[in-house]
């Protein structure tokens, strides 16, 4: 007599074979590593800076402003994958005699216009620019507070 399993008790058995697995190495490294707590380890890593007040501070639009920028071209290119695997279909050039080969390339040429033209006036306005720094000039360096020997190394 065969046995058989049915799809469900298939899943059912990769799932729990993925949870013993993920268990397992938990365990695994629960018995490994070592348990040496101090108040180093306690604190909050970020970059490897010591936190200056808290986590609620007002972000520079320019964050947002960009991120948003980056997904509207992300997603517009997005559509000539599409297009690209239409246009690759040699049977759509032949049978039209070119035809719809010209109005798809047109229609494309047009598209790629109007995402050079946003990335002009995106340009244009300023929002793919960072915050302008100033450089160092040697007369701030020379007047301020912090000893000279402090810049040695990038004023040589």
């Amino acid at each position: 007599m065969e046995f058989h399993l049915s799809n469900f008790a298939t899943v059912l058995l990769f799932f729990i074979t993925a949870v013993l697995f993920i268990l397992a190495g938990f365990f695994t490294s629960y018995l490994l590593r070592p348990d040496r707590p101090n108040e180093e380890k306690s604190t909050t890593y970020e970059s490897g800076e010591d936190t200056v007040g808290t986590a609620w501070t007002p972000f520079n639009a320019r964050f947002y402003v960009l991120a948003l920028v980056f997904i509207l071209f992300e997603v517009e290119i997005l559509f000539l994958f599409p297009w690209s695997v239409v246009f690759g279909q040699a049977d759509l050039i032949q049978a039209t005699d070119g035809l719809w080969a010209k109005l798809a390339i047109t229609e494309m040429f047009l598209f790629i216009g109007i995402l050079l033209l946003g990335l002009a006036y995106v340009w244009a306005k300023g929002y793919l620019d960072w915050a302008k720094v100033e450089p160092l000039q040697a007369e701030k360096v020379k007047g301020g507070s912090i000893p000279r020997e402090a810049y040695a190394k990038y004023l040589n």
